[in-house]
């Protein structure tokens, strides 16, 4: 790549291809601003990306969102990519429980199409997995989080946990699910979540309106998603994209515009958007460009692994499943999106995973094989062609008591330089989600220092 040097129209660089950045370039784009993008991986899709193995398409974890998720739809929308990871008509979670008395027991968290909080009303009177009494329970500590504000400073200071035993609710209740629902968006346990996060997650989801937490997710490769068909809308939308590019220093130039170092080269331009993890994002900041940098240091990381197994033929009859009384948390079938020929391929999807992130593969197949098949009775003398694991040791921002006070805005006190990514302020968890809308917030504080007219586009669609 040589150096460029576009000082006549306006020109934005963003650093970091993952769906945060490229919501921020497409959006920078549209609204007519030249826009280079560079990414040090050789693909964009950031951590939501997938790759070959023989001859599976492997996703390097699951990825779901819910119907809530306006920014993100918008975002498969903007790529053209809806129809490839479709949303559920309405939310049917089959949860297993193999500690159950008498042997295992199969109970369905679903919606009825009455207006909340009925929607949920007949689904959690016949839950098994708790008694009559913890289902009431679980009733009257969902009304008292739908009467809070997450945006409440207070809440972010207390644990999930602390406020869900003084609603009175027990071990089991909490297991069976505020943490089956909580583990998989907060990416932490109930001990370990802020409340303002979780409240945000529940009453978002499950509180605002029926259809809000119908699940979505790809059926395809997310390669497919974020990789080809986002390359393909950024090339549409005259994006420069530069991948295998690693972006060593950020500056002011002498003539007051930004320069941005790539292997000793120099990009130019009115604006840089920062869409990288919050350690390089703090590696990358020029002097002065937040008060206390170093907050970003103390945003912790949680880990997710996913045990992917091919069984020589069908053990699972259901698209996916939740797990209870086992180490497994989802299982989901991804036979059909990974392209496999024969068998099953399943994919066990295992957040907060800090106690095994590091166990070896070996440990980990004698531990997970014995689990599905209790589990999946047809499992059991199944052959298995191919065992492995995926890690993401930094999968997600840990969402703590006190982390909302450590995510920074997207506009910085440097003039023209933005933070992107799920960590930042965005209110939402580290999800596809919050990079969205984290993209939208870089991209309209850009737009709008550069005097471009800029309308949101979940303002649109509202």
């Amino acid at each position: 790549m040589t150096a460029t040097d576009l000082v006549g129209a306006r020109h934005a660089v963003v650093v970091g291809g993952g769906i945060a950045g490229v919501t921020a370039a497409l959006q920078l784009a549209d609204a007519g601003v030249g826009v280079t993008l560079l990414e040090s991986r050789p693909r964009l899709g950031g951590l939501a990306f997938s790759f070959r193995r023989g001859e599976l398409t492997v996703d390097n974890g699951q990825h779901v969102y819910l119907r809530c998720c306006t920014a993100y739809r918008w975002f498969l929308d903007r790529i053209d990519g809806a129809h490839l990871a479709p949303v559920q008509n309405r939310l049917d979670v089959p949860v297993l429980d193999v500690a159950a008395k008498g042997g295992p027991r199969l109970g369905r968290l679903r919606r009825s199409a009455l207006p909340v909080p009925l929607h949920l009303g007949a689904s959690l009177a016949r839950y098994p997995h708790l008694s009559l009494a913890e289902r009431a329970g679980v009733g009257r500590a969902a009304l008292a989080l739908g009467r809070l504000d997450p945006a409440d400073p207070a809440l972010d200071g207390i644990d999930f946990a602390s406020w869900l035993g003084r609603h009175g609710q027990s071990p089991r209740a909490v297991a069976a699910l505020w943490d089956l629902v909580g583990v998989a968006t907060l990416n932490a346990r109930a001990p370990q979540a802020s409340m303002g996060l979780a409240a945000m997650v529940f009453k978002t989801g499950l509180l605002s309106e029926p259809g809000a937490a119908d699940i979505g997710w790809a059926r395809v490769p997310l390669g497919e998603l974020h990789d080809t068909l986002a390359r393909k809308a950024l090339d549409s939308a005259g994006v420069r994209t530069e991948p295998s590019t690693r972006v060593r220093e950020i500056s002011r130039s002498a003539d007051g515009r930004w320069q941005v170092v790539v292997d000793g080269e120099e990009l130019h331009a009115d604006a840089v958007v920062l869409a990288v993890a919050q350690r390089e994002a703090h590696a990358l900041l020029p002097d002065g460009a937040l008060e206390d940098p170093d907050r970003l240091l103390d945003i912790g990381t949680a880990p997710i692994l996913n045990v992917h197994v091919l069984y020589d033929r069908k053990v699972l009859r259901r698209p996916f499943f939740a797990a209870l009384g086992t180490h497994v948390q989802w299982v989901f079938d991804r036979t059909a999106a990974s392209g496999a020929k024969e068998g099953q391929y399943l994919a066990v999807s295992q957040s907060a995973a800090q106690d095994e992130i590091d166990e070896p593969v070996s440990v980990l197949r004698k531990r997970y094989l014995p689990e599905l098949e209790r589990l999946l009775p047809a499992a059991r003398g199944a052959g298995v062609r191919d065992f492995f694991v995926t890690r993401e040791r930094t999968a997600t921002f840990a969402p703590s008591p006190g982390v909302g006070r450590l995510r920074p805005v997207a506009r910085t006190r440097a003039h023209g330089l933005y933070l992107a990514g799920a960590w930042t302020a965005t209110g939402w968890p580290a999800t596809m989600e919050g990079a969205v809308r984290s993209g939208f917030s870089a991209a309209g504080a850009a737009l709008s220092a550069l005097g471009r007219r800029h309308e949101h586009p979940l303002e649109e669609a509202a």
